[in-house]
């Protein structure tokens, strides 16, 4: 197996049943496998619903043992969902603008300077944490120094070494978040929090609780998956030196070729939702309060869809993936993901010459049926600048 592939765990299971099962902290999950049953499920949010009563429960794993806050827009329903996404797609579609664009780009060449100028670095947190965490700051509208405090955290906000899910570091971020209210309250900016604070949504001031809510969903929903994407593109190009070079002459594919890389990396593996009635996936019964997962990574394999799923192709013409989700609750900060990537190709191809693969850890997910590689624990990688 290549260094940076990421193998396809779901096929069997995809193309026979359409399921697969694991136990979450004993609360059963009937995984959705194929594209066509994820695209459904997904569009069906009267019947496989992300708020309910137990909030963290949609999460894969459950979050309800470490959390109290509604994660705001993401464990709202319609019609209380359209009035968050109404306030918050202005917001978050600002990656558009070419002023956001270009501290981007600056953030980006800081960072390859930084690994270029070092005999090796350990990417995930030397480069992807980093490049994530000060993207961050741009994303919320705050001062470029306060990356180094979520860099400090680490790489993982929930996870420490001992647990996938850690209640102590997760009250790390919890607090932060309470802190940064609290002095937006008193001192208003043009920073999110202070945003937020002053916003009406559903006729009603923005409560602190619901902007809390958003918060975490910021700093949470597009921490890992933006490292993960980040890092594994740069093992693919130190892998497929012929990419990256083809991307330096025909930058023009640079939008497909995004596309793509999240398509066969998903950087997210799955995300839950919650039966409200008695139903059926793929022929298979499903009691009301059952729990699914919609597996994007799964889904984004799909044969019967994708011609050659398990090899990247550049500049694959139709390419339908659900990486960023699908439907009502798609990802918000799906435009940020993708400026980053765009820009981060762009300045690979303008400012490296290669990269090199010098040791590697993988991450491997285990879902009982299924293991699966979503990335890395630690990758040494070799920059030679231009």
């Amino acid at each position: 197996m290549g260094k940076s592939e990421i193998p396809d765990p779901f096929k069997h299971k995809r193309e026979t049943t359409g399921l697969g099962h694991f136990n979450d902290q004993n609360d059963p999950v009937t995984m959705v496998l194929g594209l066509k049953d994820v695209r459904k499920c997904a569009h069906n949010w009267k019947t496989f619903q992300s708020g309910g009563e137990e909030v963290g429960r949609i999460v894969v794993p459950s979050e309800v043992a470490i959390r109290e806050t509604r994660q705001i827009p993401f464990e709202v329903d319609p019609p209380e969902h359209k009035g968050y996404r109404d306030l918050l797609d202005p917001w978050f579609k600002r990656p558009l603008e070419p002023a956001y664009q270009e501290k981007i780009k600056a953030i980006i060449i800081g960072v390859i300077d930084e690994v270029i100028a070092k005999d090796s670095v350990e990417v995930v947190e030397e480069f992807s944490l980093k490049l994530q965490s000060r993207a961050l700051t741009v994303l919320l509208n705050i001062p470029y120094e306060e990356s180094e405090v979520w860099i400090n955290w680490g790489k993982h906000v929930f996870r420490s070494e001992e647990s996938d899910l850690d209640g102590e570091k997760a009250a790390i971020l919890y607090d932060y978040i309470d802190t940064q209210l609290d002095k937006a309250a008193v001192n208003p900016g043009e920073d999110l929090y202070s945003v937020l604070l002053n916003s009406e949504v559903h006729g009603k001031k923005m409560s602190k609780e619901e902007a809390k809510g958003v918060m975490i969903l910021t700093f949470a929903g597009g921490r890992d998956t933006i490292i993960n994407a980040v890092t594994n593109s740069i093992a693919y190009f130190a892998e497929h030196p012929e990419s990256l070079e083809r991307l330096r002459n025909e930058p023009e594919i640079t939008n497909n070729a995004v596309e793509e890389l999240i398509r066969y990396f998903s950087p997210l593996t799955h995300m839950g939702r919650v039966a409200t009635e008695d139903t059926q996936v793929c022929e298979h019964a499903l009691e009301a309060n059952s729990r699914i997962s919609l597996c994007w990574a799964s889904a984004n394999r799909d044969e019967r869809v994708f011609e050659t799923p398990n090899e990247v192709v550049l500049d694959r013409k139709v390419n339908p993936h659900v990486a960023f989700g699908f439907g009502t609750h798609n990802c918000m900060g799906a435009t940020h993901a993708r400026q980053i990537m765009n820009i981060l190709i762009g300045c690979l191809t303008e400012k490296v010459s290669s990269m090199s693969i010098l040791s590697q850890e993988d991450n491997i997910e285990d879902w009982q049926e299924f293991q699966r590689k979503v990335g890395y624990d630690s990758l040494h990688v070799k920059f030679i600048g231009k």
